[in-house]
């Protein structure tokens, strides 16, 4: 079995940490989004080819040829036109039955495993939100309708962006015109297929969705089950709860139910609390969080002696001493 990984997009949801890395090179529980959903594949597909493009050699150099005995090709998709585009880019490669998934969200080896009891298959979840994501109609589990984000509620039902197909799915993309988007939809070819081929909605209890920064603090906290996760090199002198910790870090202050990238210190007699802070930031201060939402600060980032407010974002490279930082810094 074959799985295809979309991986080109260039994500401005989860700015300011995808400015510096693809969305897919994002760590949850101390391992990329893309690690994730390789290891859970281990043992279902034998080869994986990974669709990229923005920042596409960061993707090549970090996952390789190989990941843990599983053969890696890469497709490039050069012109953002879309998923079903995107698609397209591989089709010289599939030989038959896939797995298609998106390179951005992780997904369990149940989910994997499910959706390969059929055909056809689309695996869906019931949401909160569901204006953000492809509404999927179904009837008697069967697919007979996907609605991109509307406006008014239609159903809790979504996509999760995980599918089993065949190479028949291609001569569907071929036949499709660009959206309002200037895109060319893949859930439009899957609305086609369904007019011909039954498509079986598989239900998700697993699929871990990244839509924004606060997504990727959700993940990280299932995924560590409430245990801290410590990288290698890191030293530990203040207190670290419910918090993942990346490599070489320095820890004197107080971290909690935060995720602090490689590299970064945080200062004695600081406090953050639900945050992400990006690789090789110094920082010294307090983060407030409210809703359990506190900053979202970029790679390489100097902030000495600051108070920042909650879901303010702060750019890459940016140098702030000595304030109260209330809004979002670009």
């Amino acid at each position: 079995m074959q799985a295809v990984i979309l991986a080109a997009g260039k994500s401005t949801r989860t700015h300011p940490l995808t400015l510096t890395r693809p969305k897919p090179l994002l760590r949850a529980a101390n391992k990329t989004l893309l690690e994730h959903n390789l290891e859970n594949l281990s043992g279902i597909a034998d080869e994986a080819i990974i669709v990229i493009g923005y920042r596409k050699d960061m993707i090549k150099k970090y996952i390789g040829s190989k990941y843990k005995g599983m053969k890696i090709k890469y497709a490039e998709q050069r012109r953002q036109l879309g998923t079903g585009n995107a698609l397209l880019e591989v089709e010289k490669y599939v030989k038959g039955d896939f797995v298609l998934l998106y390179g951005d969200d992780i997904y369990s080896k149940r989910d994997f495993k499910n959706i390969l009891r059929n055909k056809y298959s689309i695996l869906v979840r019931k949401v909160e939100n569901p204006s953000a994501f492809g509404v999927v109609i179904e009837k008697n589990n069967i697919l007979t309708g996907i609605i991109e984000k509307p406006k008014k509620f239609v159903s809790n039902l979504v996509s999760t962006g995980l599918y089993r197909l065949d190479k028949g799915i291609f001569s569907m993309i071929k036949k499709l015109k660009k959206s309002k988007r200037g895109e060319y939809e893949l859930t439009d070819a899957i609305e086609n297929l369904a007019e011909k081929e039954k498509i079986y909605c598989v239900m998700s209890k697993d699929w871990l969705p990244i839509c924004y920064p606060r997504d990727l603090l959700k993940a990280d906290k299932s995924l560590r089950k409430t245990k801290n996760f410590m990288g290698k090199n890191s030293k530990i002198s203040g207190n670290v709860n419910n918090s993942s910790i990346g490599n070489s870090c320095i820890i004197g202050g107080i971290v909690k139910n935060s995720i602090i990238m490689d590299g970064s210190i945080i200062d004695e007699n600081s406090v953050v609390e639900d945050s992400v802070i990006g690789e090789n930031v110094h920082f010294s201060g307090r983060t407030i969080s409210k809703k359990s939402v506190g900053a979202i600060i970029g790679d390489n980032c100097e902030l000495v002696n600051v108070k920042i407010m909650p879901m303010v974002k702060i750019n890459p490279f940016s140098r702030i001493k000595n304030k109260a930082i209330m809004h979002d810094v670009k």
